[in-house]
């Protein structure tokens, strides 16, 4: 009998994103016989490990990322720390060479980790970022970001190929020889026929301080509100917790059952308009309204995207209201897509001798 491969499977801690859209891979994983060897650091980690306690996992270097409170500035701050993130490449990639020469891995799928990959053994990449939005670098972190998925045997696009997609301009590019799969949405969720308990479920994600400053915000419009309130923080803690601030039910952290019940329950969603949360929403046909994070260019990209295709209405985060979210009902919502359960047919890569 042939032995099972070991897959390490490694997202990268930017709020939960892109640890979540890498689950339906993991369990894909598993049920096509891999050993899976989980891979992350800080809050994505640890919501993995409590997603999938009986899979080992290992700790990468942190990259340590945070917003600014001023959105104007996220760009110059993350260019400051491009020694760090230089160093921390170095160190993944030195730690994965040693996992290799170990024969502890037999291959790679990276969800935006830039340094986890190997020449010794097949590695995927996962990004829906085949251009970077910076402003006025765009054209250069592009291709910087283009430059790094070249090292990759293989980049999964989690998008459809053709004109109607999610990711537009960011996930696709008119000519390339990068070697690129489009894998369709990729969705821990599906969609249930469930009571409406909730008017407005409000889901917080993303690093510090921008996560703090929405949960305010947004914790103070709706205080006293008429409406029957859910807000999950986004804050993973050792245990899950609930608790009532007068309308507002406030949840700690959902893990994906809890979670998906809740949107089924929600009559509309207000989130970030952060890509994995596109794709729930899509797959889960949910109408919602999009606060994008300040400065963060792809954010703010894809809100207006959909705004100006009257699909999901949106505005700045200090321009807020209650009173904002009576123009969901004239947008058409997002396009409805289907995500897959099964990504068997990808991992041929990973036979290969």
């Amino acid at each position: 009998m042939k032995n099972k491969k070991t897959i390490l499977v490694a997202p990268l801690h930017w709020g939960l994103g892109h640890a979540t859209r890498c689950i339906p891979i993991i369990r894909s994983l598993l049920k096509n016989n891999y050993h899976v060897l989980l891979a992350s650091d800080g809050a994505a980690l640890l919501f993995l490990q409590k997603e999938f306690p009986n899979l080992e996992s290992i700790t990468l270097p942190g990259y340590n990322i945070t917003y600014t409170k001023k959105g104007k500035w996220l760009k110059w701050k993350l260019l400051r720390k491009l020694p760090h993130i230089k160093k921390t490449l170095q160190a993944e990639k030195k730690l994965i060479e040693k996992l290799v020469n170990e024969h502890r891995i037999d291959g790679i799928i990276s969800d935006n980790r830039l340094g986890v990959y190997s020449n010794k053994i097949p590695s995927v990449f996962i990004t829906h970022q085949l251009n970077v939005l910076s402003g006025s670098t765009s054209m250069v972190s592009s291709k910087m970001h283009q430059n790094i998925i070249a090292n990759y045997q293989e980049c999964w696009v989690p998008d459809v190929a053709g004109p109607m997609n999610l990711s537009g301009k960011l996930g696709h590019l008119p000519h390339t020889t990068l070697p690129i799969k489009y894998i369709g949405p990729l969705s821990r969720m599906k969609p249930q026929t469930l009571p409406i308990m909730y008017d407005v479920l409000c889901l917080i994600s993303g690093p510090e301080p921008q996560r703090s400053i929405l949960e305010e915000k947004l914790i103070n419009v709706f205080t006293n509100s008429k409406k029957k309130v859910a807000l999950v923080q986004g804050v993973i803690e050792d245990q899950p917790s609930k608790r009532t601030h007068q309308n507002i039910t406030i949840f700690n952290y959902l893990e994906t059952q809890g979670l998906e019940k809740l949107i089924n329950q929600s009559q509309l969603v207000v989130s970030r308009s952060g890509y994995t949360t596109l794709m729930d929403l899509a797959v889960l046909q949910k109408p919602a309204f999009f606060i994008p994070t300040p400065g963060q260019y792809e954010q703010e990209y894809l809100a207006k995207r959909l705004k100006e295709q009257g699909s999901v209405p949106s505005c700045k985060q200090e321009k807020f209201t209650e009173l904002k979210l009576q123009k969901v009902g004239v947008y058409t919502g997002l396009k409805k897509f289907v995500s897959q359960e099964e990504y068997g047919h990808l991992f041929g890569l990973f036979e290969r001798e």
